[in-house]
């Protein structure tokens, strides 16, 4: 199982390019940043407790600090943990991820999620409701723009374009693995065999090991190859005995979370994370 990191780039740590650059060192196999546009005021709770922390008002642009780290790297896999894909413009989004897949060199691994924050959702016109039907019509017009034709055209409910054409390609073909985070059961697996490459979920948000046989099934069921199916874990539990039962369970990457600190505190984390990589 590789082993990853999770971050949130923000203004109150250190820069995205440099915290990409000391992960790829340290021989972490991936890193995701994940993305929120602003904190409204009347966002309430969140899934983690009833108080959002004050970071997440804090958060610098994803693709922006993806495009820093793509950069500064060249080994490591960047990916998107998660990108709310609902709260984008279907367009510009397929730009972005096919920007960033780019520069890495194919490098890139698109985590999408619907969001949980319903004012930050109304805040960009999406109905709390609707946000599901609107991330499952988002791709299906980016797939469409990033297909080997010169032309593409989408007619659907919130996106539409006349034939146009659209560049750089996505370097991975057809395009990077989109990873679902969202919780388990029914409309996860749905969504996952319906437009997706595999699963993200959060660890202590989700029953992962009682979920995979269910999701397997249906996979298969909806005549993907097994061994198709992607599982990667987002904040991971970061010990060894967590990790061997987690990769025994078949999750190929466990994501393992950095703390939203300053530049020796964040070092110090990655450091005693990197003695869970294996020799």
């Amino acid at each position: 199982m590789d082993i990853g990191l999770l971050a949130f780039p923000s203004d109150l740590t250190m820069d995205p390019a440099a915290l990409a650059v000391a992960a790829e060192e340290r021989g972490f196999e991936s890193l995701f940043y994940p993305e929120h546009s602003h904190l409204p005021a009347a966002s309430g709770g969140w899934p983690g407790g009833p108080v959002i922390p004050d970071h997440y008002a804090h958060t610098l642009d994803l693709f922006t600090s993806l495009g820093a780290a793509a950069g500064a790297t060249s080994r490591i896999k960047l990916g998107s943990g998660i990108c709310l894909v609902p709260q984008h413009d279907a367009l510009w989004l397929a730009k972005q991820v096919a920007t960033v897949d780019h520069i890495s060199n194919g490098r890139f691994v698109f985590g999408i999620g619907f969001g949980w924050n319903a004012a930050e959702l109304g805040h960009h016109g999406v109905a709390f409701n609707e946000r599901r039907d609107r991330t499952r019509e988002h791709i299906e017009a980016m797939k469409a723009l990033w297909a080997d034709e010169d032309l593409a055209s989408f007619d659907g409910r919130w996106t539409n374009f006349s034939e146009a054409r659209t560049y750089p390609k996505p370097t991975q073909r057809p395009h990077p693995p989109i990873l679902i985070a969202a919780g388990a059961g029914p409309k996860l697996r749905s969504a996952v065999t319906d437009y997706a490459n595999g699963w993200a979920p959060i660890q202590g948000r989700n029953e992962i090991i009682d979920e995979l046989p269910a999701l397997r099934s249906a996979w298969a069921e909806a005549g993907h190859r097994p061994d198709a199916l992607q599982i990667t874990v987002f904040g991971a539990t970061p010990n060894a005995e967590n990790l061997e039962r987690l990769a025994a369970a078949g999750v190929q990457r466990a994501a393992l979370g950095l703390p939203v600190a300053g530049r020796d505190e964040l070092l110090s984390a990655m450091d005693r994370l990197a003695m869970l990589l294996p020799r």
